[in-house]
């Protein structure tokens, strides 16, 4: 089972723009022991990511990658102008993540984050954004980088909240290079079970973020952290497992994301002891 799995942090613990001023962290996370980091793709061209490549090279750290989609790029706007920006703008997101050397780019990308429309998901904002999965797969292919599509929790999405709605999403767009991204954080909130939403997204399932209730370190809020492991060792998955927490050092992105304090003493002590905790849960 723990052939592929690998370890990693997600980077917007600490910034929303990663850049050659932040080796230090990169190499204090390689200390900790992760095997790689999620860098977020904000801002920026692929020279940028392809340096920031370089030097998670030089720190023997692979890559993954998350982004959002803003209201110009919403995929299921009824505007088809909107709809196509969407399409390129994920395009442009996976040649920043080829360019990073990132197997993976995760994140809400199926709608646009916090657009709200007054009502529920309808059918035809689901197959809108299944076309637009769809064609960013295709394109994705040939570079290697997965697409991981995320649910969110009803106050940041009203698209996909449940792992049934993410798994219908992913068999609506039936791709090789899309799967999808599973978080423990956004589950606690929507679904009555850990196990048993994992269970449902099993068959398509190709990222995971291990993120506590109140985004500190994982394993000392109220997420079923044994549900969780239990329910992933049980169904074999052995992708990324990368740990997501969330602090107010860029206070804009805070805001964004409703983080008004602390939920830690320092952002290194969710990697040193996040990790611990997930990798025994992980048998790993």
């Amino acid at each position: 089972m723990v052939s592929r799995m690998r370890f990693g942090m997600n980077l917007l613990l600490w910034t929303t723009h990663v850049t050659e001023q932040h080796e230090a962290t990169l190499a204090f996370v390689k200390e900790c022991g992760f095997d790689g980091v999620e860098v977020p793709i904000f801002e920026g061209d692929p020279d940028h990511y392809a340096r920031l490549g370089r030097i998670c090279d030089r720190l023997g750290l692979q890559r993954t990658c998350s982004a959002g989609m803003a209201p110009e790029h919403d995929a299921i706007s009824p505007d088809a102008a909107v709809r196509a920006a969407a399409t390129t703008r994920l395009k442009q997101l996976v040649d920043c993540a080829e360019a990073l050397g990132a197997d993976v780019l995760c994140g809400p990308l199926h709608s646009a984050f916090k657009v709200f429309r007054g009502r529920g998901p309808e059918q035809q904002e689901l197959q809108w954004s299944a076309e637009v999965l769809r064609a960013a797969a295709e394109y994705a292919q040939p570079k290697q980088v997965l697409l991981a599509p995320e649910g969110l929790n009803r106050f940041e999405c009203y698209l996909v909240n449940t792992a049934r709605q993410l798994r219908a999403l992913c068999d609506l767009v039936d791709h090789p290079m899309l799967r999808a991204h599973y978080d423990t954080h956004h589950m606690h909130i929507e679904e009555k079970s850990q196990a048993a939403a994992i269970a449902k997204v099993a068959p398509v399932l190709g990222h995971v973020h291990f993120s506590e209730n109140d985004r500190g370190v994982p394993g000392t809020g109220q997420v079923d952290w044994q549900g969780a492991f239990a329910a992933l060792r049980e169904h074999g998955y052995d992708g990324w497992c990368v740990i997501e927490a969330f602090s107010r050092l860029v206070p804009d992105f805070a805001a964004g994301i409703h983080v008004w304090r602390d939920y830690f003493d320092q952002p290194e002590d969710v990697c040193r002891d996040g990790l611990r905790f997930v990798r025994a849960g992980m048998g790993a």
